[in-house]
């Protein structure tokens, strides 16, 4: 796995052993799960620049070639869930080293139990993979509530480097 960006301040690692009882996603009312297509890369570069507007990720002709050629994505490890009307509300972009690259959720989506239930998916998927733990970045201040959510879900910090 390539090593996750250096940490900025207030950033940490946490990690979720997959050896705990496990719960199994619920989606809510309305949403449902569905397959990553190559044709949802647009769509998932865009639910991305929304949720973390930093520019970090640069525009799509630039960020998915370098998502796509990376030798730890896998197009099975992407995760997404569409509302009723098939729209984008949320994603789970994670590496085959059980690392959550991305967890992303509308805003109009937020509030719902989306983002919950797409990282009960991603533990199951990973423990059916062997995986032992499944670790992501995070920000204390700049996304406590999803720090909220990671700890509600047993996730627990680890050294930076694993």
């Amino acid at each position: 796995m390539p090593e996750p960006r250096a940490p900025a301040a207030n950033d940490v690692r946490l990690r979720k052993p997959l050896s705990d009882p496990l719960d199994l996603p619920r989606w809510p009312q309305g949403f449902a799960p569905r397959a990553f297509q190559p044709a949802d890369a647009a769509l998932l570069h865009a639910l991305l620049a929304e949720v973390f507007d930093d520019g970090t990720d640069g525009p799509f002709e630039t960020w998915w070639p370098r998502i796509c050629g990376d030798a730890d994505f896998d197009p099975a490890l992407c995760f997404l869930v569409c509302d009723g009307g098939g729209r984008l509300a949320g994603a789970a972009l994670c590496w085959t080293s059980a690392f959550v690259k991305d967890l992303a959720v509308a805003e109009q989506a937020r509030g719902k139990g989306i983002g919950e239930a797409l990282m009960r998916h991603v533990f199951q998927t990973f423990r059916a993979r062997g995986a032992s733990h499944v670790d992501l970045k995070t920000n204390t201040i700049d996304n406590a509530a999803a720090l909220r959510l990671y700890r509600r879900l047993g996730m627990v910090e680890v050294d930076w480097r694993g």
